[in-house]
């Protein structure tokens, strides 16, 4: 997979925005070789000299009130899974979860992070990847924003195609145009247009306890297939 030039961007500039957003000082973001965030290589870097500025290092709050109010446990399949914390919380909640990711570092760190749960996460391309459930919900997180905007069409298919109709997309949302990336904004018109062919959007509300780099722009969001 290539990325389309003008959504690409380069590290100098990825680590600008990031130091802007977290007050870092020079020379704590990492110089880094690969530039296509549609190659594993490109997450592989990242994860191996832990510049994680997406991650929150916890589970969200907007998630665990989710989950509340469920009252029932959800198979839960969380692509792009990074560290995955999630994937070990909603598993003590007892909820059957899988979560996936293309990088073998990213892999590799969250398999060790989660210790005995590490057979919850796999490597997998989330566009081939047949979960061992049918899903009742698909948890986006930093996922739909890490994928150049050309690949953003086989997202909203592939999710189509896993979640069976009243099954959920439920998340976080990066509505926020940006010209460049990662993370790759989109406003929430662009959103509609993308989802609304398969899915209904029953709930949508802004956080305010975003990681610095999606402060602002950040939305709880759940899509449920028609």
């Amino acid at each position: 997979m290539s990325v389309e030039t003008h959504d690409e961007v380069p590290d100098d500039a990825l680590g600008n925005m990031v130091k802007d957003k977290l007050n870092l000082e020079t020379g704590n973001v990492p110089s880094f070789a690969n530039r296509d965030p549609s190659r594993a290589e490109f997450w592989d870097e990242r994860f191996a000299n832990a510049f994680m500025p997406w991650d929150a290092a916890g589970v969200p709050k907007a998630l665990q009130d989710f989950v509340a109010g469920e009252g029932v446990p959800r198979a839960t399949l969380i692509p792009g899974c990074g560290a995955a914390h999630e994937a070990a919380w909603l598993d003590a909640q007892g909820w059957p979860v899988r979560a996936i990711d293309f990088s073998p570092v990213a892999v590799e760190s969250a398999k060790a992070q989660l210790g005995p749960r590490a057979s919850l996460v796999e490597h997998a391309d989330f566009f081939t990847y047949m979960p061992p459930f049918t899903p009742d919900v698909v948890y986006e997180r930093a996922f739909l924003c890490a994928l150049p905007r050309n690949l953003w069409q086989d997202y909203a298919q592939r999710m189509a195609q896993l979640l069976p109709s009243g099954a959920r997309l439920a998340g976080f949302f990066f509505l926020r145009e940006t010209p460049k990336g990662p993370p790759f904004g989109i406003g929430r018109d662009g959103l509609d247009a993308l989802l609304s062919a398969d899915f209904v959007c029953e709930d949508a509300w802004p956080i305010d306890d975003s990681v610095p780099v999606f402060a602002g722009a950040e939305h709880w969001m759940v899509w449920r297939r028609r």
